[in-house]
């Protein structure tokens, strides 16, 4: 039995799928973390926390990486390791260094923290003719003024250090760029404690629809599982309101998002060891990279994965992170499109109702997880303010999403926040 060395999760669909792929696949995990309080909340369903299925967990400050490596190399003396891993984007590059420092496999440190630093991804890029947008970054504010000015109005403002569309604005003048510069700015730690950060990247907005690639990296090889389309909402911010795999577009269009996302992995060095979600805009003047992310898709673009094809993107990260080839074959799951929408709320409050008792039974239904009565509601500026999710599928074709959208608004019917 093999034993994985687990550095911090997500609190999402992902500290669930990570520990069942772990679970099935005839492994064991230690599981690491600086604050286990942050992950006792309940399991859906009422079901035991997954990560306290942990052969061991073990309490140590995740964020000093440098005080941290010589602690693992001694537990690694008695637990041996056989693989290191982490769902959470702020603990990638951790889990890279602590696999280098063991010998275990894994992509580069380097490579890692290339991608999850958006200002170096674009870099790495644009040395490379990787085709992105035009983009300027810089911490002083004259310096800003100036680039925004340089690559015009409307443009977009990122933090090159957080993830979920946290603080990534649309601006369409300088007085908005100078609010969302402030907003920054007063976001000084991640909520991780991690310290961020101070420059703030600024890019070309780009036209037409986004999607991603979501890749398997193995032995310098790398396989594209497929495109997932996106449906962005909640303008000035980026917010994804909903997936659908496979993406309907023409063959033509996936095939230059698939080649720009290749090219991109290949540029940073993410071609072994490395489950990735590369997102691209396919603009009218051919596809543009928005980001490299080097772990599997969250938002349960995963499962919409497993859904049509059969292929477990989670069991593929561990088995990678093991040195192993992962099983990448595709079975005949029924469906020929499954799709997520996400409720995003508009106002903050109190949740009074919520109602989707009625849409469970609907056929091609999936899934349906929602906030209870009585939560706390914050008008939604990023990912992390869903109200809760439907999932279908369609075995016929590309309908997934429509009825994802129908069912979505007959559940905001429901919906009263006070």
């Amino acid at each position: 039995m093999t034993h994985l060395l687990m550095v911090e999760s997500w609190v999402g669909s992902m500290s669930r799928l990570l520990p069942r792929a772990i679970r099935e696949g005839g492994h064991e995990f230690t599981f690491l973390t600086r604050d286990l309080h942050h992950y006792l909340r309940p399991a859906p369903d009422a079901a035991a926390h997954p990560l306290l299925g942990a052969r061991n967990v073990i309490t140590a400050d995740t964020n000093d990486t440098d005080a941290l490596l010589p602690r693992i190399a001694r537990l690694h003396e008695v637990l041996r390791f056989d693989g290191v891993l982490t769902s959470c984007d702020y603990y990638l590059p951790t889990a890279a260094r602590i696999a280098a420092r063991l010998g275990l496999p894994g992509p580069a440190p380097e490579a890692v923290q290339s991608a999850c630093r958006k200002d170096t991804t674009r870099r790495v890029l644009r040395d490379a003719g990787v085709p992105g947008p035009r983009f300027a970054v810089h911490e002083e504010w004259a310096d800003l003024a100036r680039a925004a000015r340089s690559i015009g109005y409307p443009l977009v403002v990122k933090p090159v250090d957080l993830c979920a569309g946290m603080h990534v604005r649309r601006v369409d003048d300088e007085i908005q760029l100078a609010a969302a510069v402030r907003a920054l700015a007063d976001f000084p730690v991640n909520a991780r404690g991690q310290r961020r950060d101070p420059a703030v990247l600024l890019e070309e907005l780009l036209d037409g629809p986004e999607v991603s690639v979501e890749t398997v990296s193995h032995a310098g090889a790398v396989h594209v599982v497929g495109v997932t389309d996106k449906s962005i909402g909640g303008a000035p911010a980026f917010i994804e309101t909903g997936h659908m795999f496979p993406a309907a577009l023409p063959p033509a269009d996936i095939a230059g998002a698939e080649r720009t996302a290749l090219a991109a992995l290949e540029a940073l060095g993410l071609t072994d060891g490395v489950v990735a979600h590369t997102e691209i805009k396919l603009t009218t003047a051919g596809p543009r990279v928005v980001e490299v992310n080097p772990r599997p898709a969250g938002n349960r673009i995963t499962e919409l994965v497993r859904r049509v094809t059969g292929i477990d993107l989670a069991a593929a990260f561990v088995e990678v992170s093991l040195g192993r080839r992962p099983d990448l074959r595709r079975g005949d799951t029924g469906l020929r499109s499954a799709a997520v929408g996400f409720l995003v709320p508009e106002t903050s409050g109190t949740l009074e109702s919520l109602d989707g008792d009625a849409l469970r039974d609907v056929p091609g239904v999936l899934e349906v997880r929602l906030a209870e009565p009585g939560a706390q509601v914050k008008a939604a500026g990023s990912n992390n303010e869903y109200l809760g999710h439907v999932m279908a599928g369609d075995a016929e074709g590309p309908g997934a999403r429509d009825h994802v959208e129908a069912l979505l608004d007959e559940l905001r019917r429901t919906l009263v926040i006070r």
